[in-house]
């Protein structure tokens, strides 16, 4: 018995001995790399307590802290080491922590979080120092990398994103915008060699307008585009010769003249090919990619459900126990094994309960247990205008008439404009014969007129749009037809598409005409002033005339088309924010990709990210003063969704489901934002409105509250891809409206009226928006 007790006694004087090299092994990686920092320590209850913890050595000493947390150093089963502030079972204020794959972070910490200042280090030797947010590098701070590249400036959720300067290893530097961790917007990148370049960067790569230095006095001012000139631009040779005209890397589009100096020895015509050779050379440096984000690192902590650790409280010395925890385990508020509480039908029937739902509810807008699904696919928008349709010769005519004005010469497109541009008798009246004349082709329609209402306003739309004027007359008088959609609008007007679905073509009445040409300049300026409104892209005002018999004007405008993306939109919605007669009386059988739906249909709330959020709800007011402004209403918000994820019946898979009687147990996770936020591509490519990644949240109505605008949430989640845009804006407050303002105001409530006065309108319009968008927390 006794060589069984000093055997056992044996055996756990060793596995203690084990546990003591370890914990002194890791202490010594951990200060051999951090050194020793001032951690604070915890302030005693009574006076032994305090004057103890202010004998304490090394530097642990002056440290003052909350009652609630205390100092404490820990040694977790795989190796992993905190020494720190202590707070309810997680690190909190100054600590540091070392991760068994060599990571080490010293600095501020907030709920088991790095949170304020600190410095992140990883095996490689690449360090950074500076601000943390929730775990991510965000703020202000310098990051080193192994090959000695250093960037100095901002950082957002791990990225470079703002104001900042990178020195690379091979001598190169760059100061300037950054936007999620790639070079955007102004800035200055300069090579080894001293040749530079100062000027406008896109997705990393030189892009827009800039000038090139090299470092023999020869220079190069003008367009870019991928890195390379593009577009007009002139090169200066140091002896004073220079080179103007359209750059471009092929040759059939290459176009300008050299004008040799005096001095110059080279008289015979210049290769602008040298530049192309020059900048071949002049690569850019990628620098060095974070090997592992700060964000993915994970505590070895052990949650406590008796809150064991809160109540404990430093030892005699000022400092707590070691301790051995048991491996970490995620919280998970449903029992995987708990079929009561994972079933999701279980949920679901829950969620009727908790609304208030009959379970047999057949409206999927009312009864939380139907699971969406997707709509089914509709055809393809529109009929083909071919020989022998009713608009065949209109097409035609249109088509004649835009390659006539957009082909034709003229002087370069300025974007500050006189106001004599803007002048509604600004137009040109052409004569179409069908044997053509000196200045239009022969055709094979019939005889008209074409006019163009204040084409160098609308030229210089196009441009600031940057619209090529190539692919702008490709698309809409190209080989392939227009297609028209199958029914006029409300307004009575009729739509055409272009083949690519990129231009929407609108028949206007004289009346809409006048109050475009009266709002022009206005909202010429307000396109101008910001780049990311929302309000519909015009660009192009015309008029057919027909002559002969039939004297017959159609005046049209050629527009954008919002929801022309790269993804399948599966729902549309129009949202005016009004109630009276918002909704789609179609059942739903017959609801299909392209139903248009309205406020009444919708089920969703729009979660944007925060960034994101705040720029839409900037800029949702700006666009919304400038039409208060110029005295229209009755516009919308035109809104298409993509699903990302589907299931192979067509229903739709929620992302995160969470129960919204019990906030507090909701459980987020950033995975998704990382995923997102690493697609660098995708994130520098994101235009306000146009391709956005975010999520919706399924809304339900009760059956009593029929008319409510936004519904009930039911924290079910689905990811999306959003397109989103303002159109309709060419109606104002006319006698009309006010006539059926009155009217109606008579039957119905007057604020559930979409004709009600601008003012009005865009009050109620942002109230309503601002609901059915909110910030994704």
């Amino acid at each position: 018995m006794m060589n069984m007790l000093n055997k056992e006694n044996s055996t756990v004087s060793r596995a203690w001995e084990a546990t003591l090299r370890k914990t002194h092994a890791a202490k010594k990686r951990a200060n051999s790399i951090f050194g020793t920092i001032a951690l604070a320590n915890a302030t005693a209850t009574n006076t032994t307590t305090t004057t103890t913890t202010n004998a304490v050595e090394d530097n642990d000493k002056n440290c003052t802290i909350s009652e609630a947390a205390y100092f404490t150093e820990k040694i977790l089963p795989n190796g992993e080491y905190y020494k720190g502030q202590w707070c309810d079972n997680f690190p909190e204020g100054q600590g540091k922590y070392y991760w068994i794959d060599g990571c080490m972070y010293v600095g501020e910490w907030h709920k088991g979080k790095t949170m304020g200042r600190g410095r992140f280090r990883w095996p490689s030797g690449a360090t950074y120092e500076g601000e943390f947010k929730s775990g991510y590098m965000d703020g202000t701070g310098t990051y080193v990398g192994s090959n000695g590249d250093t960037y100095k400036g901002q950082w957002v959720m791990n990225l470079k994103h703002g104001n900042g300067i990178e020195y690379y290893a091979n001598g190169d530097w760059y100061e300037g915008e950054w936007r999620r961790g790639l070079r955007y917007g102004i800035g200055k990148y300069q090579w080894h060699n001293k040749n530079h370049y100062d000027g406008e960067w896109k997705n990393g790569v030189i892009h827009g307008n800039g000038c090139f230095v090299w470092i023999n006095g020869d220079q190069y001012d003008g367009c870019w585009e991928d890195g390379m000139p593009k577009g007009n631009g002139t090169y200066q040779l140091s002896d004073g010769s220079f080179y103007v005209g359209y750059w471009s890397k092929e040759e059939n589009e290459q176009n300008g003249t050299y004008h040799p100096s005096e001095s110059s020895s080279n008289d015979v015509e210049w290769d602008p090919k040298i530049v192309y050779n020059q900048l071949a050379d002049c690569k850019i440096s990628p620098g060095e990619k974070v090997p592992i984000l700060p964000s993915q690192k994970r505590l070895a902590i052990s949650y406590s459900s008796n809150n064991a650790e809160k109540s404990r409280r430093p030892s005699i010395d000022g400092r707590g126990s070691l301790v051995l925890e048991r491996p970490f385990d995620k919280m998970n508020l449903w029992d995987e094994n708990d079929n009561d509480f994972n079933s999701f039908e279980m949920s679901r029937q829950l969620d009727c309960e908790f609304y208030g739902v009959n379970p047999a509810e057949s409206n999927y807008k009312f009864n939380p247990v139907l699971p969406l699904k997707v709509p089914k696919p509709g055809n393809r928008q529109g009929e083909t205008i071919s020989v022998g349709h009713k608009n065949y010769e209109l097409m035609l005519n249109l088509q004649l008439g835009i390659r006539h004005s957009v082909g034709r010469p003229a002087p370069p497109t300025s974007l500050d404009l006189k106001a004599s541009a803007f002048d509604p008798k600004k137009k040109i009246w052409t004569r179409f014969p069908p044997e053509g004349s000196k200045y239009t082709p022969p055709h094979q329609s019939c005889e008209f007129k074409w006019k163009d209402y204040t084409p160098v306003v609308f030229r210089s739309l196009r441009k600031l749009f940057k619209v090529d004027p190539a692919d702008y007359m490709l698309s809409i008088c190209g080989n392939d037809a227009l297609r028209e959609l199958s029914s006029p609008g409300k307004s009575g007007s009729f739509f055409y598409l272009t083949d690519d679905d990129i231009y929407m073509i609108k028949t206007m009445k004289k009346a809409e005409v006048k109050v475009f040409l009266k709002m022009l300049a206005a909202y010429y300026n307000h396109v101008r002033s910001f780049e990311n409104s929302l309000v519909i892209k015009y660009y192009g005002l015309h008029c057919v005339k027909v002559t002969g018999a039939i004297q017959k004007k159609v005046r049209f405008v050629i527009m954008g088309n919002l929801l022309r993306s790269e993804y399948t939109i599966h729902t549309r919605f129009d949202l005016k924010g009004s109630s009276l007669g918002r909704v789609t009386n179609k059942p739903e059988s017959e609801i299909n990709s392209t139903t248009i739906l309205k406020d009444l249909d919708l089920n969703f709330i729009f979660k944007l990210q925060k960034a994101w959020f705040h720029k839409f709800c900037w800029q949702i007011n700006r666009d919304c003063e400038f039409l208060e402004q110029v005295r229209t209403m009755d516009y919308s918000l035109l809104v298409g969704l993509h699903f990302r994820e589907i299931s192979s019946n067509g229903e739709l898979i929620p992302c995160e489901k969470r129960d919204p009687r019990n906030e507090s147990s909701s459980l987020h996770s950033r995975s998704t934002s990382d995923q997102l936020l690493l697609d660098l591509e995708r994130q520098a490519n994101m235009v306000l409105g146009a391709n956005m990644p975010a999520r919706v949240e399924r809304t339900i109505r009760k059956p009593e509250c029929e008319l409510q605008l936004v519904g009930e949430q039911t924290g079910e989640y689905y990811k999306v891809i959003l397109s989103f845009g303002i159109i309709d804006i060419l109606q104002d407050y006319d006698i009309t409206k006010k006539l059926e303002h009155a009217y109606k105001s008579i039957q119905y409530d007057p604020t559930s009226i979409s004709a009600v006065d601008p003012k009005l309108y865009s009050k109620r319009f942002r109230d309503f928006i601002f609901k059915a968008f909110t910030e994704d927390t």
